[in-house]
């Protein structure tokens, strides 16, 4: 950047400002937003999308290359990081149904026995009074 505002500017150092103000997400020509690329960075330093040539400004092209690559990699691994989150929220959720799935019979061979142990006792009691109809129960001898 020249020290004196006055200077006027040479084109790779205006291209390198846009593209700094579009990596920060501050542009100031295009709207908010506006993903990095060759032709956005020309347009953000006010130029035609065409002017930021690759023989003309090697170096300025191969950063901003570098930096969309670098951009595409990071995205790639935050969509795997995502899937392997899904995995692991859907391995999750399936784990949950699992434990509804255990505890739902659970409760039911639960409900089950305690019938049975209802059908047993009231059998238990028509058998002992059957038995008390044949074989009355021995009295107590009372003391006098």
């Amino acid at each position: 950047m020249p020290s004196d505002p006055s200077e006027p500017q040479s084109a790779e150092s205006r291209f390198r400002q846009a593209f700094e103000r579009l990596k920060s997400g501050r542009p100031k020509v295009l709207p908010t937003g506006t993903p990095v690329s060759q032709n956005n960075v020309a347009q953000e330093a006010g130029r035609d999308s065409t002017a930021l040539k690759k023989r003309r400004f090697p170096k300025l092209v191969a950063e901003i290359q570098d930096y969309l690559r670098e951009q595409e990699e990071g995205e790639a691994s935050a969509t795997a990081d995502k899937v392997d989150q899904k995995r692991a929220k859907r391995t999750a959720e399936e784990r949950m149904e699992d434990a509804i799935r255990q505890r739902d019979q659970a409760q039911s061979i639960l409900a089950s026995a305690n019938v049975r142990i209802v059908e047993l006792t009231e059998q238990v009691r028509s058998l002992q009074r059957q038995l008390d109809e044949i074989q009355p129960p021995p009295t107590r001898l009372g003391r006098r």
